[in-house]
């Protein structure tokens, strides 16, 4: 249920302050740096312009609303389903697009892909759902999406998520995304593609996906953030990923990382 605006979540449940930054707990994000390709915001003038997704009327003009009304955000329309979010994104060209994945006519899932094989200097895509355990998020982070928040956080989280993202940085939810990656069948490392990560690769993958920052990544190796930058780059073109968050999903599903093993 939607309530007062300053701290209203889209739904209740626990982990409700769950934070856009560092935490331990499943639903807690960790906004992890920027990629190296991510483009600057479109606009410059430092507002992220907003197209929310959502086939339910009631949560998508709650969501409006509230997210209206939060610092530097500017929603500048809105879809029922992801056939009207691909029409309306290549109309209004938001920095970010806020996707439910569960829609009709078209998924969340392919509507993100589409979007992302399209004209140049795509939108951003955040997922939002319900469910931690959602295999349609799975499908969608592999598809390109750049994150994916819960639908149960606090307004003011997800605006700082849809932010985060816009100014080409990226969120996971280490916890929660091992939660999702492990339901799935794994596959093997020899799945991965045939232009093998480097030992020192691997090892900035694996603290990739443990939700660790470039800096933090830098001083864990002993390197310096532009050798960091460079790994993640070269881990990217390796995988075939479209994100970090994507090289992370890569990275659980092929059990190139296994859930709990940092080393």
């Amino acid at each position: 249920m939607i309530g007062s605006p300053a701290n209203a979540a889209v739904t209740t449940g626990p982990d409700a302050n769950a934070a856009v930054t560092t935490g331990p707990d499943a639903n807690a994000a960790v906004t992890t740096g920027p990629d190296p390709s991510a483009a600057d915001p479109a606009d410059a003038s430092g507002r992220t312009t907003l197209l929310i997704a959502d086939d339910d009327e009631v949560t998508r003009s709650g969501l409006r609303t509230l997210l209206a009304l939060q610092p530097g955000i500017d929603v500048v329309g809105e879809a029922a389903d992801g056939v009207e979010a691909v029409e309306r994104a290549r109309q209004l060209r938001p920095d970010v697009v806020l996707m439910d994945v569960r829609m009709p006519r078209r998924n969340g899932i392919e509507a993100t892909r589409q979007l992302l094989a399209g004209p140049a200097e795509p939108p951003k895509v955040v997922v939002i759902t319900t469910f931690e355990n959602d295999d349609y998020v799975t499908a969608a982070l592999s598809a390109g999406a750049s994150g994916f928040v819960l639908k149960r956080l606090p307004v003011p989280k997800i605006a700082e998520a849809v932010r985060v993202v816009a100014a080409g940085e990226a969120i996971l939810f280490p916890a929660a995304l091992r939660q999702m990656v492990t339901t799935r069948p794994r596959g093997s490392a020899e799945a991965l593609p045939q232009a093998a990560l480097t030992g020192r690769e691997e090892e900035v993958l694996r603290l990739m996906a443990t939700g660790r920052s470039n800096p933090d990544i830098a001083e864990s190796c002993g390197v310096s953030l532009e050798t960091v930058k460079t790994h993640v780059g070269n881990v990217l073109t390796k995988l075939g990923a479209q994100n970090r968050t994507h090289a992370v999903v890569i990275a659980y599903e092929t059990g190139l990382v296994v859930p709990g093993v940092t080393g």
